[in-house]
């Protein structure tokens, strides 16, 4: 006898809307297809420092205590250029769960809620479609949460419905099944902004397994020339550098762990900062404190121990590779390339960078290196370089800077920053002037190449529909119109639950385009939801799903209910 089939609706149900831009049919097709040929997929883990630049000893500073990271780099591949496509974190990882840029999907803003095309997906969708076991642990903050802004711990917290299998601070490779293949994430805070500043009790708590030898003394603290040579600046130089070394004793926790579980040898590791460091005129902005991040990757019998690598590598060339190494197709409206495996595509002429609206402050800049130089173009040269961005503020280098400004007290590049305009154009030589304080736009000798890299700059606006000249209210009401946060429309099983004499097969949709559904035949509140990918053969008694969409509130768990006569057989 067929039960009643009963729908949970969320508590919150908002008017659902169309798509923005319409799909690309060829990218959805093969977006979700198995693997190509491989059938022994590698493991992959990624552990991920925020707000963290190349401060290694591997990459040359003597004044980072690095160990772990330095035996990783040791072990695999050091890249020596590599960069966030944006100078903070929520744009940054939009852009890498995507593999688009976040100028073109609408994530470019700081803390925003964009709501990308429908054919948009995170890459990790492809890996769980492709059979891997998806973790993350824990931090999310991708830009496409409909919680913000109320709810800013839940918006960097909580995940897009079907990105992972286990998404939190218990989520780990060692919940899967046996024998598959995982994707997991590991994202460490130790030496984020505010860890920096924190209270000194809290500080001491959170520093108080460093050895005497694995601190920082303020005094030998690297200056770069832009900053002015204060104890507050030193004292944050040095405590963010222990940070790093606290850090650094966490990342070697998880590669013990993964060699315990013998795995060290099956899994190609990823070690990078999700954008440069978190001191003022790094973290927000597009030169190289902020943008360059240490990029390791341990692959053993792929990648000579020793290796280093000088090729351009963004964040956005993360997701093709990461499809690329688990042989699942890379759909064809990714924007970055695989530098990884036998698929590794050429080295691109040029990199680009973009920063807009970060906090409650708003700006536009765009930029375009190569190997050698940086060209920054500055669409509101009119805006001071060091707008009050209040939680910036509370950094004691950043606050010393301003009370020294205001005395008249800076000297040379410490008044560049300060400045109450900025230039409309900047160029650098990165190779002979890495702190970028030397602005040569302006020398006839560079002339040619100014020319050029603007042309680049100006191809790759036009060509990836940089949507930054769009004012950020109305691109909100392109994503939603008359302000209303879309929810997915309750998805439909067909057949919808009944009494059958063999097990059905069950096939899955949702009215939302370009929706991602979820399902589960296990019993209680903490089931394991499966990404459906295809109708399937229902075995078990009772069904329940939801769909959902990046940018959208998920939908209501839908139930049925199946009664199979296996007595009939």
């Amino acid at each position: 006898m067929m039960r009643r089939a009963c729908v949970l609706l969320a508590a919150l149900a908002l008017t659902a809307c169309g798509a923005t831009t319409a799909p690309d049919p060829d990218a959805l097709a093969t977006a979700l297809s198995p693997p190509d040929t491989d059938p022994t997929p590698p493991n992959i883990l990624w552990i991920v420092a925020e707000d963290h630049g190349p401060h290694h000893g591997s990459y040359g500073d003597p004044y980072a205590v690095t160990p772990n990271l330095d035996r990783l780099a040791a072990e695999g591949a050091r890249f020596t250029r590599a960069f966030a496509v944006t100078p903070v974190c929520a744009p940054a990882r939009s852009g890498i769960i995507t593999g688009m840029y976040p100028t073109s999907i609408g994530s470019h803003h700081m803390r925003s809620t964009a709501v990308p095309p429908p054919h948009v997906k995170g890459f990790t969708e492809r890996l769980r479609a492709a059979g891997y076991f998806t973790t993350n642990n824990a931090k999310t903050d991708y830009n496409f949460s409909p919680w913000l802004p109320t709810e800013t711990r839940r918006a960097v917290r909580e995940a897009p419905l079907g990105l992972w299998d286990q998404n939190g601070e218990h989520a780990h490779w060692r919940n899967r099944a046996p024998g598959q293949p995982f994707f997991s994430v590991f994202n460490l805070g130790a030496s984020h902004e505010g860890q920096v500043r924190m209270p000194d009790v809290r500080f001491a708590e959170r520093t108080a397994g460093l050895t005497p030898a694995a601190r920082h003394d303020p005094v030998a603290a690297p200056l770069p020339p832009y900053y002015p040579d204060t104890p507050e600046v030193r004292r944050d130089i040095a405590r963010y550098y222990d940070l790093v070394t606290v850090m650094d004793a966490e990342a070697g926790e998880i590669l013990a762990a993964l060699e315990a579980d013998g795995l060290a040898g099956d899994t190609v590791v990823f070690f990078y900062g999700d954008h440069g460091w978190g001191l003022p005129r790094g973290k927000r902005w597009v030169y190289d404190s902020g943008l360059r991040v240490p990029l390791l990757v341990r692959w053993p019998g792929r990648i000579e121990p020793g290796t280093v690598r000088g090729d351009l590598v963004s964040f956005i060339d993360f997701a093709p590779t990461l499809l690329s190494l688990a042989g699942v197709t890379v759909p064809a409206h990714m924007q970055g390339r695989v530098f990884l495996g036998e698929d590794a595509a050429p080295e691109p002429e040029h990199l680009f960078f973009t920063r807009d609206r970060m906090d409650e402050t708003y700006d536009r800049i765009r930029a375009v290196r190569d190997h050698h130089y940086k060209y920054i173009r500055n669409f509101a040269p009119e805006l001071p370089y060091a707008q009050r961005i209040a939680y910036m503020d509370l950094m004691p280098t950043m606050q010393v800077w301003r009370r020294l400004a205001a005395a008249d007290e800076l000297v040379g590049p410490q008044r560049h920053f300060m400045a109450g305009t900025k230039p409309a154009e900047e160029l650098y030589d990165t190779e002979t002037d890495p702190h970028e304080v030397l602005n040569l736009a302006g020398e006839p000798a560079h002339t040619e190449r100014l020319a050029r890299m603007r042309a680049a700059l100006d191809e790759w606006i036009a060509t990836t529909g940089d949507l930054g000249e769009i004012p950020e209210i109305d691109l909100v009401r392109r994503f939603r119109p008359e302000g209303v946060y879309q929810t997915a429309a309750p998805p439909k099983a067909d057949p919808p639950g009944g009494m059958f004499h063999y097990p059905p097969t069950v096939e899955l949709t949702c009215p939302t385009e370009g929706a991602t559904i979820e399902y589960t035949t296990e019993p209680g509140d903490t089931p394991r939801w499966r990404l459906y990918a295809g109708p399937f053969r229902m075995l078990d008694w009772e069904l329940r799903f939801r769909c959902g969409r990046l940018g959208y509130f998920d939908s209501g768990t839908v139930q049925y209910d199946f009664h199979i006569d296996y007595n009939w057989w």
